[in-house]
């Protein structure tokens, strides 16, 4: 086996570069290509503040992303504080003894074990113990810096969509069922599909209004989601993910439903009345048909 491993949340551009050369890796050595993740993430389980870190990918997602990018084999480790408490050394042995581990793939910043060694001591402990190692470098994102997992987070949750799938490589969505509603959005002629999300540690974007591509029941449709508090009808309302479906007027509830986030129109506003509120929605419909109509 050639074996590259780390958490990968969200397989952004610096995990498929590491992918990339694993899986080239492999064929050239005519060996297959594993990677070797955790689940839950490691600070959920050792950092009592971290828990409700939210994540980009559920382990579904996570997996079925690295078996399209050609990946032979993906598996998945339980991670407990016992798990957590291996050196570096007892885990490379476990890659080899267990996991038929040959050659260990590194990205630039890999950490390992609970004496949390770099890259450049993990690459020595793994030669020592008869790992060939290979390097992958750092792929920076547009800004010059390195694209990481907590900047696409952090981008997400300010609500930079476009600057996050860049990170990303692709852009990013969510997939839950449709649930009931106020069916406020219906009586002023915009009907919404709300949404809860499958995975409660899936990490939904920041407030505001979002032009998505929608995909339920074997179609792929567009239309513009609002995330938010819904100030307009109420103080205090739960936060809902509510998304008004363009040309679309069935009855989806219980169904399943992805949404794909591709531009941010604007922030969430309290109007003065239903009928601010339906005229503004009337300008984001309009927003997104001409970004549809030059962009897509």
């Amino acid at each position: 086996m050639v074996v590259a491993t780390g958490f990968f949340d969200g397989v952004h551009l610096g995990h498929r570069q590491v992918i990339r050369q694993l899986v080239e890796a492999a064929a050239e050595r005519g060996d297959e290509s594993m990677v070797i993740t955790f689940w839950p993430h490691p600070r959920n389980v050792l950092q009592k503040e971290a828990r409700s870190l939210r994540l980009l990918n559920t382990l579904q997602e996570k997996k079925d992303i690295l078996l399209e990018l050609g990946v032979d084999k993906v598996e998945v480790l339980s991670f407990t504080k016992d798990f957590s408490s291996m050196s570096t050394e007892e885990y490379l042995r476990m890659l080899m003894d267990e996991y038929g581990a040959r050659t260990l793939l590194l990205g630039y910043d890999n950490r390992m074990g609970n004496d949390a060694k770099g890259a450049d001591e993990v690459a020595q402990t793994a030669a020592g113990l008869g790992l060939e190692v290979l390097r992958a470098s750092m792929v920076p994102s547009e800004e010059g810096f390195a694209v990481s997992s907590t900047k696409i987070r952090q981008r997400l949750e300010a609500g930079d969509v476009d600057a996050a799938s860049a990170m990303l490589g692709y852009n990013y969505f969510i997939h839950g069922v449709v649930v009931a509603g106020n069916r406020l959005g219906r009586k002023i002629g915009f009907p919404t599909a709300n949404m809860q999300l499958y995975e409660p540690l899936k990490l939904i974007p920041g407030n505001g209004v979002y032009f998505v591509k929608v995909a339920t029941l074997g179609r792929q449709l567009y239309g513009m989601c609002n995330i938010g508090h819904r100030p307009t009808v109420g103080n205090g309302n739960a936060r809902t993910v509510e998304t008004n479906i363009f040309d679309f007027d069935e009855d989806i509830y219980g169904l399943d439903m992805d949404v794909t986030f591709l531009s941010k129109i604007r922030d969430e506003i309290r109007f003065d009345s239903l009928d601010e509120l339906k005229s503004q929605l009337e300008k984001d419909r309009k927003t997104c048909l001409d970004f549809l109509s030059h962009n897509l």
